[in-house]
């Protein structure tokens, strides 16, 4: 089935995205995928350079008679999320993705389909390869591990590239121009707990949420979704008001940017107790479901017997289980200046408590830099009346929009007449490499822009072909309109 998606509008976009969707490229362990656009330079005669990081610049000449335009950096991030469904069986170290049509989208059998940022890329390699696309000078800058971390974008050499303009396309909504993003900073925390063996009279149940959509922990987080760890942390603490519920493991959500979809845990209580506290479940059980049964159709809760072993003490596993649904999740604050805008957010990323060691991993977002700060006070105030260890990393800064920016009106204007709409000019509250980008080389003029791309960073990832058609003639028209140098 994946070739049939060489055989769609424009070809030699689908066919690079296709190429490129055969070589695996998780975030972290880019080393393939490096090699194959190296290789890629190579094979069209084109000036390759890696950085010490390992990001991948490949230089192309202006064409014929756009020598006098001021030269364009474009660019998109290598790497990929990865997840799958649970009844999924892939590597995604191994294996290329397995792609599919369905009506206008293209998505994945069971997987993320790496279109965020695989289109940009391919796109990006299109023109490249192109002999009859008009455009200026371009620097093509392919970052590594945007996804977690930007490590790419923070670590690139400051004297690798020189154009004026950059053009990012790793945006999701094919009437938007980006001009702005919120910056981000990982949260994470730790504790050693003492253990406790229960006696026979202690039964073991294993709760399991999973179903939900998950998705993009920056662009999804407005939207109500469903949060597997807060969930089966609230389907706990309704047990534990009919009796002593002893937590003994915890597995929840993955990647810091995506809304986790599933989460299990392990409890153990007194058999005496089990009526009651059964009972609560349910009831909670039931509350949930129906507060979630139109966004999220595909929510599963169960409970059912497991083997037991050693345990947090009761109480230990009471303040954990009100720590947890006292950390922020999702909006924290809407912006005051852009409409439908979110400021600042928490994403309860990732829950794992195994033989006594916790780990709680959280993903703080805003591009209000004194707001991100109030924010991670509040998650670290929670983390720490729990006795847990604070470590803050991967701090990254927002994108500051310049509405008088001259990329912008080229493309706004552009955009007007190919569509006869005007697009919506915005900032977003993913992590676009633009700010970052933007502290290495001020000065540069910047916008972001993409096809229609939903459910990134879930399996339930698709683009859609006809916003893909919209995004690429857009993109061309403004290669072909840069201004003059």
């Amino acid at each position: 089935m994946s070739d049939l998606v060489r055989s769609l509008e424009p070809h030699q976009l689908w066919n690079h995205f296709a190429d490129l969707n055969s070589v695996p490229r998780p975030s972290k362990k880019e080393e393939e995928v490096r090699k194959f656009m190296v290789n890629f330079a190579k094979e069209l005669s084109l000036v390759v350079l890696q950085d010490d990081i390992g990001n991948v610049i490949i230089k192309k000449p202006a064409s014929e008679g756009m020598e006098n335009r001021k030269s364009v950096i474009l660019q998109s991030h290598l790497d990929m999320v990865h997840q799958k469904n649970n009844d999924t069986v892939f590597d995604f170290e191994t294996q290329g993705i397995e792609m599919e049509i369905q009506s206008d989208r293209v998505k994945a059998k069971g997987t993320t389909l790496g279109a965020d940022n695989g289109i940009g890329v391919a796109a990006i390699m299109a023109i490249l390869s192109s002999k009859n696309i008009a455009h200026p000078a371009i620097e093509a800058l392919f970052t590594i591990d945007e996804e977690t971390g930007m490590t790419g974008a923070k670590k690139l050499d400051k004297t690798i590239l020189s154009s004026e303009i950059l053009l990012n396309l790793d945006t999701e909504e094919d009437d938007e121009i980006d001009i702005g993003c919120a910056g981000g900073i990982d949260i994470t925390g730790t504790r050693t707990y003492k253990t406790i063996s229960p006696d026979s009279s202690f039964v073991t149940k294993k709760i399991t949420v999973k179903g939900l959509k998950g998705g993009h922990s920056g662009m999804d987080i407005h939207k109500g979704l469903g949060n597997a760890n807060k969930l089966n942390t609230r389907l706990m603490d309704a047990m534990q008001k009919k009796g002593v519920v002893h937590l003994q493991e915890f597995n929840g959500g993955s990647l810091r940017n995506a809304i986790p979809r599933e989460a299990v845990s392990v409890v153990r209580f007194r058999e005496s107790e089990q009526e009651g506290i059964i009972h609560s479940f349910t009831k909670c059980m039931n509350a949930i479901e129906k507060e979630y049964q139109s966004i999220e159709p595909n929510l599963s809760i169960s409970i059912e017997d497991a083997t037991g072993k050693d345990v947090l003490e009761g109480k230990d596993s009471e303040h954990l289980i009100y720590m947890i649904l006292g950390i922020q999740n999702g909006v924290y604050r809407w912006s005051p200046d852009f409409d439908d805008l979110v400021e600042a957010s928490n994403n309860l990323a990732r829950i794992e408590l195994n033989d006594g060691k916790l780990e709680v991993a959280c993903l703080t977002r805003s591009s209000v830099d004194s707001v991100k700060d109030d924010l991670k006070a509040t998650v670290r105030g929670v983390m720490e009346l729990n006795n847990l260890e604070v470590v803050f990393s991967g701090d990254y800064p927002g994108w500051e929009p310049k509405p008088d920016s001259d990329i912008l009106n080229v493309a706004t204007s552009i955009y007007t007449d190919l569509f006869t709409q005007e697009p919506r000019v915005v900032a977003c509250h993913a992590g676009l490499e633009c700010g970052i980008l933007g502290e290495r080389y001020p000065g540069l003029d910047m916008i972001s822009f993409g096809p229609n791309i939903r459910g990134a960073h879930s399996p339930d990832e698709y683009v859609e072909i006809r916003s893909v058609q919209k995004f690429w003639k857009f993109l061309l028209e403004i290669l072909g309109k840069i201004p003059e140098a």
